[in-house]
């Protein structure tokens, strides 16, 4: 044991010791047959502090076929946009520094011109996500005055988060119009007071509404909320920039349509169907993003530099052709990906597998956008369908998340199911092996860590 105590802290080492003994006590006092030799032990004992000192934020491969997936991480960031991530962190940056004026710049001239060519707004801001740039500018605009929203528009947002509530913090005041189902133009007009500060338009970009329902449009917002001298504000959600019709969705408005209808404030994420990292970018007409740029909060709220770092690379990324977006953009690729090449991999997958203990085969199913964009939207894909005969189906879904590295699937009809789509051709192999039960072994988080030289007679463990 005293080779642990070269690499680790001594109360480390001594904790790892006393969980295995207290598990083996345990085990013993509930009738089980522990292994309790000193190698067994001792082994237990390597595998907790491994354990211990082992990453719990890991990598994952999604066979879920859910392609913006809130558990597993969001939006995947592309190759490019992580060198250049990497090159801003592991040194100094001109963050806050203008390197032409040889004096002290500003935080988000590194993003604003490319979303102002992006989203034809006058002026941009960014903070850390887009529940927070809802509240930021409610609270900026319209603190102690009244916000007029469409009954069928309070949603609630992942985490149990819902307009009314970030409405009350912000310190404006929630003016519902309308019904669940049917909200006009007139109900907007009736309740129009001088104590108005904004109408508010929330985008239903997690949930569906159909049948007897109708709703304003953002357009005849803009023309009635500047006819009455108030703001109108626009809760994008799950922003887009770029046309989606050619993936036959035509009910996702991008951000610069949105911004033709003279709306004052637009707010999107930066993760979701854009595709970067995890943010709130605000765009608009100057008047009111420099009130908002102005608040306290807005500060409080701000994005790292390796967030400014990836979102400044993505955006470039969007400054290509279509044909290009589509391709360096992993959540867009994914989309937008052919079906053949779908059907391939499945069927590389099913065909390298067919040896295990499970009835195994390609079948036709539907991936999910996920990340509450385009609801109700389905993409035809192909999954690898798999029934185990020596085990249950949740069994095996155990076993593969606690593969190296896991994976991620989803079950059906007694099936566990990899969907194509989301798995990568790089994450091909690692897939067949933790169907085959084989691993490469732990992934550590300081993987270049020299280990201490074996003191003489001693038992490697590692």
């Amino acid at each position: 044991m005293q080779g642990w105590l070269e690499v680790y802290q001594r109360r480390l080492v001594v904790r790892a010791i006393g969980d295995v003994l207290d598990t083996k006590r345990r085990d013993i006092l509930q009738g089980r047959t522990p292994d309790i030799s000193v190698e067994g032990i001792l082994s237990a004992v390597a595998a907790k502090l491994t354990a211990i000192t082992s990453c719990q934020l890991r990598p994952v491969i999604n066979a879920t076929g859910i392609v913006i997936h809130t558990n597993l991480g969001r939006a995947p960031l592309g190759r490019e946009v992580l060198n250049n991530v990497v090159a801003i962190s592991e040194g100094y940056s001109n963050l806050e520094y203008d390197l032409a004026a040889g004096a002290r710049g500003k935080r988000y001239v590194h993003v604003h011109q490319h979303l102002k060519e992006l989203t034809n707004a006058e002026d941009t801001m960014v903070v850390n996500n887009n529940a927070a740039a809802v509240f930021l500018c409610l609270s900026a605009l319209a603190k102690g005055k009244e916000v007029i929203v469409s009954r069928g528009e309070l949603v609630e947002i992942g985490g149990s988060f819902r307009v009314p509530d970030i409405m009350a913090q912000s310190g404006g005041i929630l003016r519902e119009v309308g019904t669940t189902n049917k909200t006009r133009l007139t109900d907007y007009e009736d309740a129009l007071t001088s104590d108005t500060a904004l109408i508010l338009k929330v985008h239903k970009s997690n949930f569906k509404v159909s049948g007897f329902t109708q709703e304003v449009d953002i357009e005849q917002l803009s023309t009635l909320a500047h006819s009455r001298g108030v703001g109108v504000m626009y809760d994008l959600g799950s922003g887009c920039l770029i046309d989606l019709k050619p993936l036959g969705v035509h009910t996702e408005p991008s951000v610069p349509e949105i911004i033709k209808t003279d709306v004052d404030i637009v707010a999107f994420s930066g993760d979701k169907l854009l595709g970067g990292p995890q943010s709130g970018i605000i765009v608009g007409k100057t008047s009111y993003v420099e009130r908002i740029r102005r608040h306290p909060l807005s500060r409080a709220l701000r994005i790292d530099k390796l967030t400014l770092a990836a979102l400044e690379t993505t955006l470039i990324q969007y400054l290509g052709t279509y044909e290009t977006i589509t391709q360096d953009i992993p959540v867009l690729r994914m989309l937008f990906q052919d079906i053949g090449q779908i059907r391939s991999r499945a069927r590389k997958i099913a065909s390298r597998v067919k040896n295990i203990d499970a009835e195994v085969e390609v079948a036709g199913e539907v991936s999910q956008v996920g990340g509450g964009a385009l609801p109700g939207v389905e993409l035809p894909t192909y999954v690898v369908r798999i029934r185990p005969s020596s085990m249950t189906v949740e069994q095996l879904q155990r076993r593969l998340h606690e593969a190296t590295p896991p994976v991620v699937g989803r079950i059906k009809d007694g099936h566990l199911l990899l969907d194509a789509r989301t798995i990568n051709d790089s994450e091909v192999k690692d897939v067949i092996n933790a169907l085959k039960k084989k691993e490469e072994g732990g992934r550590r988080c300081f993987p270049g860590r020299s280990w201490p030289p074996l003191r003489p007679n001693a038992v490697d463990l590692r």
